[in-house]
C-alpha cells in the first residue's frame, strides 16, 4: 500500500527492476542514509483487464514485481511467491519470512487444485495448560502476544521453496532478488503504514531491534520519508543463496531460537520466554494437502482443509445460502441488500458455529460432510427469513444422517482471532491460478525483530484457544506439540466446467471467511462483477460479534436488519480483498480494494485496450 515517487510512464519501460534505478522526485527521510528508494510512481489500480497474465495484491510495488515475472516467463507460482516476498517488505506487519500461510494452486494442464500448508507449527513442549496461569486461569492476551511464548515455527520460506519446487520454473535465488532490493533501497511511507506504525509504537518500544527499524529516533518514519531494512535484504539474500537450510538448521535459525528463548527487551521489561528449539525448527515441514470442495450451483469452490476452517466455512456458506432459497423459493438475486444481508448472516453464523465446535488441527474433522449439502440442508431448518437467531447460534451434527428432526446439537462461543494477513492471487498464460494468503498473525505479529535479520516474529500461537471455549464442549483448538493452530485464512479457486471461474482471498483475522465468502456470493449468487463484488460493503457475522461497514451500519440497511433483530456493532473497514475472474482462458480481469486501507493494486501482463 506504499506510494512510490515519480513518473508514471517509467512504469512500461521496465517494471521495478528499472525503476529502482531512478531517483525519487521525495526526498528521502534526512535520518535515514542509503541508496535512494524504489523510485517510480506506480498506479495504484483496483481492476484491470487483460491478457498474459493478471496479479492482485495489496501493494502496487509487490503487483509490478508479479507482473514482472509473468513477462520473464515465470508461471503463476513463480510470480505469487516474487510478489508475497515484495509484499512482506512493503507491508512488513502483515505478513513474511516469520510468519507461514496457505498456498492454493490450479493446474491448468491436468484441471486439478492442490494445496500446500505452511501453517505455524507449536514447540514439542507444548501441551493444553501452556496459556493458563498456575490457578487455572488464562494468561492475559496481550502479555503472550507480545512475548517468545507466542511464536511458532515459521513456514513461509518452506512453502515458498515447495511452490516453487512443485509448481515453478524459477530458482528461489531468482524469485527473491526484487524484494532484496526493495528492502535494501526502501520504499517511500504512506499514511497507512505511518499509521500502522503509530498503532504498534508503544509494543515496537519494547523490542529494541524493532525500534531501530520501525521507530528511528524513537518515532515512526514521517509520511513521505523513506523506510528502508538493510537486515531484511540481508535475510533474503541469505535465503537465496543458502537456501531455507539457513532459516530451518543454519545461523538464521540460530538466531531466531535465541531471540524466541530470551527476548532482547528494552532496560527494565521482561516478557515471557519462548519454548521453540532448534529441532523443532529442523523438524518442520509444508505439507501437501487435498483441497476442501463443494458444488455451488453447477460451480465448483476448492478451498483449505485443516488446520484452515477457511475452506469448511466458506463453503458451508455457500452450501447454506442454497438451502435457503429451496426453503423460501427465493433466489438470492432477487433479494434486497437488507434481504440478503440476513441471509448472509444467518449462514455465517451457523458455519462458525460449526467451525468452532469441529474444527482444528486434530484427526476426525468431519470435513466431507461440513461442506455437504445434505448437512447445510439440515442446519438450514434454523432459517427464518423474518428474523435473526438469538447469537450465539448452535451447533449442528455432521454425522451423515440429514434426514431426522432438526435438532441443535448444542453452543460454542467464538474465542479470540488476529487481524493481520496479507492476500494475493495470480494467473499466468497458461492458464494456472493461485491464490496465496499468509501471515504473522495480529498487526507487527509479536513485535519482535529477530537482531540482525530484519523479519518480525509471529505471534500465531495465540490462535490457540487458551482455555475450552465452552464448558463441557470438546475443544479441537487447544495448544498440543507440534500442532498447528486453526486458521480463518481462506483463499479459494472456483471452476467451472473445470476451468478456472474466479479465485478470491483476503485478510482480516476470523473475517477473511466472511469477505471471501461474500466475494464469492457477490459473483455467483449475486451476479456482479469481479470489482464490484469485492468493493461491497461488507458485513461480518461470526456467532457472536456482528459487524457492519458504514454503509450498511449507518443506513436504513442497516435499521432493516437492526429490525430483524441482528445486534450490529461499527466497523469502519473489514477485510481486504484481492480476487481475478477468468473471463476466457486467457482473458482476466483482476481486482483490488478501491479504497480500503488505501486500497490495492490490480495488473495485468497486456492490458484490453
Amino acid at each position: 500500500m506504499r506510494t512510490p515517487t515519480t513518473v508514471l510512464a517509467l512504469v512500461a519501460a521496465g517494471g521495478v527492476a528499472a525503476a529502482l534505478a531512478v531517483p525519487a522526485v521525495a526526498a528521502p527521510d534526512p535520518t535515514r542514509g542509503g541508496p535512494p528508494p524504489v523510485g517510480h510512481e506506480l498506479p495504484k489500480v483496483p481492476v484491470m483487464t487483460g491478457g498474459g497474465g493478471a496479479v492482485a495484491s495489496v501493494d502496487p510495488i509487490a503487483s509490478q514485481v508479479g507482473i514482472d515475472i509473468l513477462e520473464k516467463g515465470g508461471t503463476a507460482a513463480d510470480a505469487a511467491v516474487a510478489t508475497a516476498a515484495a509484499v512482506a517488505t512493503v507491508e512488513p506487519y502483515s505478513s513474511g519470512i516469520g510468519g507461514g500461510g496457505f498456498f492454493v494452486h490450479y493446474d491448468a494442464q491436468t484441471r486439478k487444485v492442490t494445496t500446500l500448508d505452511g501453517r505455524e507449527t507449536a514447540p514439542a513442549t507444548f501441551h493444553e495448560k501452556v496459556f493458563l496461569k498456575p490457578d487455572g486461569t488464562p494468561m492475559d492476551f496481550n502479555t503472550v502476544v507480545n512475548s517468545g511464548l507466542s511464536v511458532g515455527a515459521p513456514g513461509t520460506p518452506a512453502t515458498w521453496d515447495a511452490a516453487l519446487r512443485t509448481y515453478g520454473s524459477m530458482s528461489l535465488n531468482q524469485i527473491l532478488k526484487p524484494a532484496e532490493e526493495i528492502a535494501r533501497k526502501g520504499f517511500v511511507v504512506d499514511q497507512t503504514f505511518h499509521q500502522d506504525t503509530l498503532d504498534n509504537a508503544k509494543r515496537f518500544s519494547m523490542f529494541p531491534a524493532t525500534a531501530a527499524i520501525y521507530l528511528p529516533g524513537g518515532a515512526p518514519i514521517p509520511v513521505g520519508g523513506v523506510q528502508r531494512n538493510p537486515d531484511l535484504a540481508k535475510a533474503y539474500r541469505e535465503l537465496r543463496t543458502h537456501g531455507i537450510a539457513s532459516l530451518h538448521t543454519g545461523r538464521m535459525g540460530a538466531a531466531l531460537v535465541k531471540e524466541v528463548q530470551n527476548p532482547t527487551t528494552a532496560p527494565g521489561l521482561t516478557v515471557p520466554k519462548g519454548q521453540l528449539t532448534a529441532a523443532d525448527l529442523a523438524a518442520y515441514r509444508v505439507r501437501p494437502k487435498a483441497p476442501t470442495h463443494t458444488e455451488h450451483k453447477g460451480f465448483d469452490v476448492y478451498g483449505m482443509d485443516t488446520p484452515s476452517s477457511g475452506g469448511i466455512a466458506v463453503s458451508e456458506i455457500l452450501n447454506l445460502l442454497e438451502s435457503f432459497e429451496e426453503r423460501t423459493g427465493r433466489s438470492v438475486a432477487s433479494l434486497s441488500e437488507a434481504e440478503y444481508l440476513h441471509w448472509f448472516s444467518e449462514a455465517s453464523a451457523m458455519a462458525f458455529a460449526d467451525r468452532n465446535r469441529y474444527i482444528g488441527d486434530v484427526a476426525g474433522v468431519p470435513t466431507a460432510e461440513l461442506t455437504s449439502q445434505g448437512f447445510a440442508d439440515e442446519r438450514s431448518c434454523l432459517f427464518d427469513p423474518a428474523k435473526a437467531q438469538k447469537r450465539p447460534v448452535p451447533f449442528g451434527s455432521p454425522d451423515g444422517n440429514y434426514d431426522g428432526e432438526c435438532v441443535p446439537a448444542g453452543t460454542s462461543i467464538l474465542p479470540k482471532d488476529g487481524q493481520s494477513t496479507t492476500s494475493l492471487t495470480v494467473t499466468d498464460k497458461w492458464g494456472d491460478v493461485v491464490t496465496y494468503t499468509l501471515t504473522i498473525e495480529q498487526y507487527g505479529g509479536s513485535g519482535i525483530v529477530v537482531p540482525g535479520w530484519g523479519y518480525l516474529l509471529n505471534n500465531e500461537l495465540t490462535d490457540f484457544n487458551f482455555a475450552p471455549t465452552t464448558p463441557g464442549v470438546p475443544d479441537p483448538n487447544l495448544p498440543g506439540a507440534g500442532k498447528r493452530p486453526r486458521s480463518s485464512m481462506s483463499p479459494s479457486i472456483i471452476l467451472k466446467d473445470g476451468k478456472p471461474y474466479l479465485t478470491a482471498g483476503s485478510p482480516g483475522g476470523a473475517t477473511i471467511i466472511t469477505t471471501v465468502a461474500q466475494i464469492i456470493a457477490g459473483v455467483v449468487d449475486r451476479e456482479l462483477p469481479v470489482d464490484d463484488a469485492v468493493a461491497a460493503p461488507r458485513l461480518s457475522s461470526r456467532n457472536g460479534a456482528e459487524e457492519a461497514e458504514t454503509a450498511i451500519f449507518s443506513t436504513a440497511i442497516g435499521a432493516e436488519l437492526s429490525a430483524k433483530g441482528h445486534v450490529l456493532r461499527h466497523r469502519p473497514v473489514i477485510g481486504n480483498g484481492t480476487a481475478i475472474r477468468s473471463l476466457s482462458p486467457s482473458l482476466w480481469t483482476a481486482a483490488a480494494e478501491p479504497t480500503r486501507r488505501g486500497g490495492g493494486s490490480a495488473m495485468v501482463v497486456d492490458p484490453q485496450d
